[in-house]
């Protein structure tokens, strides 16, 4: 008889769909036109954003982030990165060493896996108020 399984036993593993994010420096219309075509007809590209006020080139699809960075890079030979930032509400303490980033877009501020930056202590306004009750207490007694 003839078997149909024999072979490679190995499934294929399906790339996520997912939005990458590249920061690439874009001057003028021809670059913007030159970093678009680049990935365009990358294999699992769905949607191609660029956006040359912010330097960031956004890709919609079944891709991998490594696969387009590096594409990118070869085809346009400009240096990429992926997004470095995230928005300025998303992050606890915005004005940290190491997080505030005065080439970020309007916002933005630079992602940090910092565990320092995480633990740094925010006192809200409450507390704050309360502490400066405590204080005044402390004082008159």
């Amino acid at each position: 008889m003839f078997d149909c399984s024999s072979g490679s036993s190995k499934l294929k593993k399906r790339k996520q769909f997912q939005t990458v994010d590249i920061k690439v420096r874009i001057d003028c219309e021809g670059c913007e036109r030159k970093v678009r075509r680049s990935v365009e007809g990358m294999k699992g590209v769905k949607t191609v954003e660029v956006d040359p006020k912010q330097n960031k080139l956004t890709v919609v699809g079944y891709v991998e982030p490594a696969k387009v960075l590096a594409r990118v890079a070869h085809r346009t030979g400009k240096k990429a990165e992926l997004w470095p930032y995230v928005a300025y509400d998303k992050v606890a303490h915005p004005y940290a060493p190491g997080v505030y980033d005065k080439k970020a877009p309007p916002g933005y501020v630079r992602k940090s896996d910092d565990p320092q930056v995480q633990s740094l202590a925010r006192a809200t306004s409450f507390e704050v108020r309360n502490n400066m009750q405590a204080v005044k207490e402390v004082i008159k007694h």
